[in-house]
């Protein structure tokens, strides 16, 4: 039985909470309350719980880490649970999905994501499954004002839909490998 780090990536603190950025944490928080896994402890530099979903072990972490060096807290955690990257699961906003949407994606490079190439840089590797959240690109502007703003109406309507698959895919992944969640969900 394999144990899974599920890291949900996001920005700390209030400012925070409801941007496009933190759909990772969204994410998690969702998977927590589904799992009845609370995020209340301190390690890592972020929040974690471990528990089970279904018979596999899991930890959930949230780095307390700004989204670029989201790299330290999954390095930690990994190297505490003795996890290889090939069970650990990241889930990120994308941009270049739309809104409401979702891929799992085995591997790959970090397509400019900070929070990703961070990560890819502490672990040594880019092994990990990544649960790529749809939040689109601005149709003008700049793309950081973009991920750091607040949803819109439409898309605050989609996200609950949003944050089901993506504990649905969490799920598969862990019970039954990333190929059957990339089959199950990548179509859609």
């Amino acid at each position: 039985m394999a144990h899974h780090l599920i890291v949900g990536l996001g920005n700390p603190g209030p400012k925070y909470e409801t941007t496009r950025h933190n759909i990772g944490f969204l994410a998690v928080d969702h998977l927590a309350d589904r799992l009845d896994l609370p995020l209340t402890q301190q390690k890592f530099h972020g929040r974690y719980a471990t528990g089970f979903a279904g018979s596999e072990k899991v930890t959930l972490l949230e780095p307390d880490t700004y989204m670029n060096v989201s790299g330290k807290s999954v390095q930690a955690a990994a190297a505490f649970f003795q996890i290889d990257p090939e069970h650990i699961i990241v889930v990120h906003d994308e941009l270049d999905l739309d809104p409401g949407s979702l891929k799992v994606k085995v591997g790959g490079g970090h397509g400019g994501h900070n929070g990703l190439r961070d990560i890819v840089s502490k672990l040594g590797s880019n092994d990990f499954v990544r649960i790529r959240l749809g939040i689109g690109r601005p149709a003008r502007g700049s793309v950081t004002d973009w991920v750091l703003g607040t949803f819109s109406s439409d898309e605050w309507s989609m996200l609950p839909d949003q944050l089901e698959d993506a504990c649905d895919a969490l799920e598969m992944i862990v019970s039954d490998g990333a190929v059957a969640a990339q089959n199950e969900f990548n179509g859609k």
